[in-house]
């Protein structure tokens, strides 16, 4: 499907983000309150038959790639099924997984046997304490784990994601740079945008990625851009000498919402136009009824149809309430 942009612009849809669940084993400051939110309850969670049949209808409709996400994943169980059945659905070209990493080791394995393709680890600093004390009781050591686990799996390229924050952890920049540099590290730093817990935080937290950018290239020299598979909104570069890569992924200061080509699905089963959608189609009564794979597209294209060609959202804007937990981070 594509879609008709003010100016004579199209975009396509292609990605669809499926939250498993709105659970996570950890508590990050610019996400959820220490205490954590009131769960969905289980049976108004989608089965993963349920979300089988929205990607099989997405796939249809013109989605090539998947990617699943949380909370966290993995905590869910049996995820491994899952990924069985949406590897094996026709047109669907590329399968992949955003995780904290802390229960990735021993799962890797399982979950590239599967048919998963990739993986994104959010990791927020490199500093064991300082990742405690961000993640509120996160053990770096089993993060590293995870990564190195997806490595050695074939999950390539494993992506590091960077939730940058300024007097919290961006003394650290250097260092994943460092990483993309001699360990071959695909790092991401991202802007934090002002949701869920964050929202009162953002204005003294923000900071832009151009300013990122250039203290990296102060230390490094001119970055050389470069193509990375799955690459999505991110500018990506690779350093002078560097196996890795470093992308930018900037919501705030350079809005990309005019060629996003992504959906996203709701452990709750609603579809979301976008992240800051103030709210979505509910897919859920209509799955629990036997909604028709016609239906489901229609469903699809509707909510894309839906898309903004940008957000509202800045540093001082007061943000959006709900988590990223609760839609797809």
């Amino acid at each position: 499907m594509k879609e008709q942009l003010p100016g004579g612009a199209q975009r396509k849809l292609e990605y669809l983000r499926i939250s498993v669940t709105d659970r996570c084993n950890l508590r990050c400051a610019y996400c959820l309150p220490e205490e954590g939110l009131p769960l969905v309850p289980r049976e108004e969670i989608l089965t993963y038959e349920e979300i089988a049949l929205v990607a099989r209808a997405a796939a249809r409709a013109g989605v090539r790639h998947v990617r699943l996400t949380g909370g966290e994943p993995l905590v869910r169980p049996d995820l491994v099924r899952l990924v069985e059945q949406l590897a094996a659905i026709p047109g669907l070209q590329d399968l992949s997984l955003t995780t904290n990493g802390v229960l990735l080791g021993p799962l890797a394995p399982q979950l590239a046997a599967a048919g998963l393709r990739r993986v994104n680890v959010s990791l927020d600093s490199l500093r064991p304490e300082r990742f405690r004390a961000i993640t509120r009781g996160g053990e770096l050591a089993l993060a590293l784990a995870g990564l190195e686990a997806a490595r050695r799996a074939g999950l390539e390229p494993v992506k590091v994601n960077v939730v940058v924050m300024r007097g919290v952890n961006d003394d650290e920049i250097l260092d994943f740079a460092a990483r993309a540099r001699t360990d071959g590290w695909h790092v991401r730093f991202i802007e934090l945008m002002p949701i869920g817990a964050a929202a009162g935080q953002a204005e003294r937290w923000f900071i832009p990625n151009e300013l990122l950018k250039t203290r990296v290239e102060a230390a490094y020299g001119p970055l050389e851009p470069v193509a990375l598979e799955g690459a999505g909104p991110a500018r990506t570069y690779r350093l002078p000498g560097g196996s890795g890569s470093i992308g930018f992924i900037s919501p705030l200061s350079e809005h990309f919402c005019s060629s996003c080509n992504r959906l996203r699905l709701t452990a709750h089963g609603q579809l979301l136009p976008c992240l800051a959608s103030p709210k979505g189609l509910e897919l859920l009564p209509l799955l629990r009824r036997g909604a028709s794979d016609d239906e489901l597209v229609q469903m699809l294209q509707l909510a894309f149809a839906l898309k903004g060609d940008g957000h509202h959202l800045g540093a001082r804007s007061g943000g959006l309430l709900w988590p990223m937990s609760a839609v797809g981070g």
